[in-house]
């Protein structure tokens, strides 16, 4: 249905009007990395990027708008020390942002300060996110739980929202269609309704296929952006989101060969997908509202109050003798605030000092399904459980010289399950020259157990078997340091780094079986990394910029009873690198291209070191040419896996009921696709 309404908003978009402006779509930059750089998320108030003790990534539009990449996951994925994880990218397949090695649950990813983390799971779907929202992209790396709490462990990316330019009305409308079925259709208008009250409305819409069987995807969203931005008065804005999702689960990919298996008339597997029933879906909502403002010339008061609403859905059906399973609603309520002052004490010291409050609400209904996979009557269940946590924070910046800065800072935690927990960091910036940055950072870090883990009801699966919360749990602690130097050469054209990072968390949850195969989450595990980031952007010359990056890392666990090993599914090398090319005709070409190396993927064992199922090494290649014709219109064409590189993702267990074979199989990554999308601006 989709591809038909997007051919017709195609010929409605030829009879719109515009005034071509091909030089200002998709231009390289000047510089390839500006150290004048504004950012607000490494310390909540606005710091240029020298003055952030942090590895930082910033990513504007234009960045956006040039990339191959066609989700925020993809996009992030290009990054230095950034790790994208899919369970085989087919159409609804959940993105997770590993930052240096570290768990998804480590990384908490904001939309305009609101954390779209699921609290059920502590993991954010960079997938859910849509790229023509997105004015500006900030990634932190490092402990970020002094200034945000729980599960800022490894880093921050906080997405900021496009607002309304002042004097220019906004339209932008966006169709497209490409393999596997996929369409979609976009739009964005923005603009000031009087001289301090503006708007802008995203609308997206997509369908896909996917790539193999049952891994359709069907994803609505719609975003609004109120401000008020008076000359004298505060900055207030008013953000909501709704995203409205459902796709197929295919699982892992059978062993070549296997049969469809098929009960009571229902496929429950083919040759490509090992479950052709399993189903999710997501309804999130989300509402922020902001007020900036400095009462005084030594101060800024920020208030935010968010209000998050994340219903999951998941049918899981499985076969043991007859087909049997489960639909499951899991919704989370987060209402939260927080104020803080940045205050300038003394000339050239400054002090942020704040508080937040969050309160969740969880609820996790389930039925049950019969061999008809249909619902039996009576079995449903219904559990309610609330959380609540209250942050305190304070952090010190003071620069005595044009040579050094000297940050440090204090979180204290009290959450309602287990208690108080104390969060320090540190800072240190030396710059022996105005164009050379050495960095130095030292913080700690926690996550709190999430409902799931504390509250999941007791199942029973026959047998002794089955699954529990535990309430017993205590939250996962540990540090973040790493050091690192940044150099800016020809003008801003040359920016090269090189970081060193290490980090651990003791007390890893981890979901285990006992001898019954009852599974309940417990403390056991230890987790550390160790390693380097190198990178090198330059740019522009003769209209192209280029940015490599390298990351190595050494991420092992330590199991209860003392073994160490490789951490599963972390790889020892990435390496990534882009190239952009424009010119005065409008033309924009990008390549990117990205290597994984090798993952240990399963132990049979938990006294196992060596994996008896690795991941290969693999690179892909994205290509993407944009060409603006007259009138504002901009053609594109996207090829992604350009040379249709085989990869997998994860493992999970798969029984051929045909022969009652049991082995480990993989998630496939999709092959080549390509996408191409006609769009049209119009300012005024």
């Amino acid at each position: 249905m989709l591809k038909y309404v997007s051919i017709v908003v195609l010929s409605v978009m030829v009879m719109l009007p515009g005034i071509c402006r091909a030089e200002d779509i998709g231009q390289v930059k000047n510089e390839a990395v500006a150290l004048a750089e504004v950012i607000v998320s490494a310390t909540k108030t606005e710091e240029t990027r020298k003055d952030v003790s942090n590895a930082v990534i910033l990513m504007d539009e234009t960045d956006i708008e040039v990339s191959a990449s066609d989700s925020l996951g993809d996009l992030l994925g290009n990054e230095q020390g950034i790790d994208l994880r899919t369970y085989g990218n087919y159409g609804g397949a959940s993105e997770e942002i590993h930052i240096r090695g570290m768990g998804a649950d480590g990384t908490q990813i904001l939309v305009n300060g609101i954390v779209v983390n699921s609290p059920s799971l502590g993991i954010a779907d960079a997938n859910k996110i849509p790229l023509n929202s997105i004015e500006k992209i900030e990634v932190v790396k490092g402990s970020g739980s002094l200034l945000y709490g729980t599960g800022a462990m490894a880093g921050t990316v906080n997405i900021i929202t496009k607002r309304p330019e002042k004097g220019v009305a906004d339209l932008k409308i966006g169709a497209g269609y490409g393999s596997n079925n996929t369409c979609d259709i976009s739009v964005e208008q923005g603009m000031y309704l009087t001289g301090n009250i503006g708007y802008y409305l995203t609308a997206n819409k997509k369908e896909t296929d996917g790539f193999r069987s049952n891994s359709d995807l069907d994803h609505k969203d719609v975003s609004l952006n109120l401000v008020y931005d008076g000359a004298r008065g505060p900055d207030i804005s008013l953000y909501g989101d709704y995203i409205d999702r459902s796709y197929g689960l295919p699982g892992a990919k059978p062993p070549a060969g296997t049969a469809d298996f098929i009960v009571n008339g229902i496929k429950l597997y083919d040759s490509e997908s090992s479950n052709l029933l399993n189903e999710g879906g997501d309804k999130d909502t989300h509402l922020a509202l902001d007020i900036k403002g400095s009462p005084i010339d030594r101060l800024k008061l920020n208030l935010k109050a968010t209000y998050t609403n994340i219903e999951n859905y998941n049918k899981n059906i499985y076969y043991s003798y007859m087909l049997s399973g489960s639909k499951t609603w899991v919704t989370n309520k987060v209402k939260g605030v927080e104020v803080n002052g940045d205050i300038d004490v003394i000339k050239n010291m400054k002090l942020l000092v704040g508080a937040d409050y969050k309160k969740y609400d969880w609820e996790n209904k389930g039925v049950a399904l019969d061999e008809d996979v249909l619902e039996v009557e009576g079995s449903g269940t219904k559990v309610d459980e609330g959380l609540h946590a209250l942050g305190l924070f304070t952090e010190a910046q003071y620069r005595p010289n044009d040579y050094l800065k000297v940050i440090a800072g204090l979180r204290r935690e009290n959450h309602s399950e287990f208690g108080t927990e104390y969060v320090p960091r540190y800072g240190l910036i030396i710059s022996p020259h105005e164009n050379t940055m050495i960095k130095v950072n030292y913080g700690k870090h926690y996550n709190a157990p999430t409902p799931n883990d504390l509250f999941w009801p007791y199942e029973d699966w026959g047998w002794g078997m089955g699954t529990a919360g535990n309430r017993n749990l205590k939250p996962e602690t540990g540090k973040h340091s790493d050091a690192g130097l940044e150099q800016s050469l020809l003008n801003n054209r040359l920016f090269i780094n090189a970081t060193y990072f290490k980090w651990d968390i003791k007390d890893k949850i981890s979901w285990v079986p006992d001898a019954s195969y009852f599974y309940t989450p417990q403390n056991l595990n230890t987790y550390k990394s160790d390693g380097w980031e190198i990178g090198a952007s330059m740019g522009a010359f003769y209209n192209t910029t280029l940015s490599l990056s390298y990351t190595s890392s050494d991420a092992t666990e330590e199991l209860y009873g003392g073994v160490v090993r490789r951490a599963k599914y972390t790889a020892d090398s990435y390496f990534k690198s882009d190239v952009n090319y424009h010119n005065d005709s409008g033309l924009t070409m990008t390549a990117t291209f990205r290597y994984t190396g090798d993952r240990p993927a399963h132990y049979s064992l938990d006294t196992d070191t060596v994996p008896d199922v690795m991941l290969s090494s693999y690179y892909t290649v994205d290509l993407k040419m944009e060409q603006c014709l007259l009138k504002n219109w901009v053609l594109s064409l996207k090829c992604n896996n350009l040379f249709d590189e085989k990869y997998d993702t994860y493992t999970s267990g798969f029984t051929d009921q045909a022969t009652g074979t049991y082995s480990i199989e993989k998630y496939p990554g999709a092959g080549r696709s390509m996408m191409f999308t006609i769009s049209y601006e119009y300012k005024k």
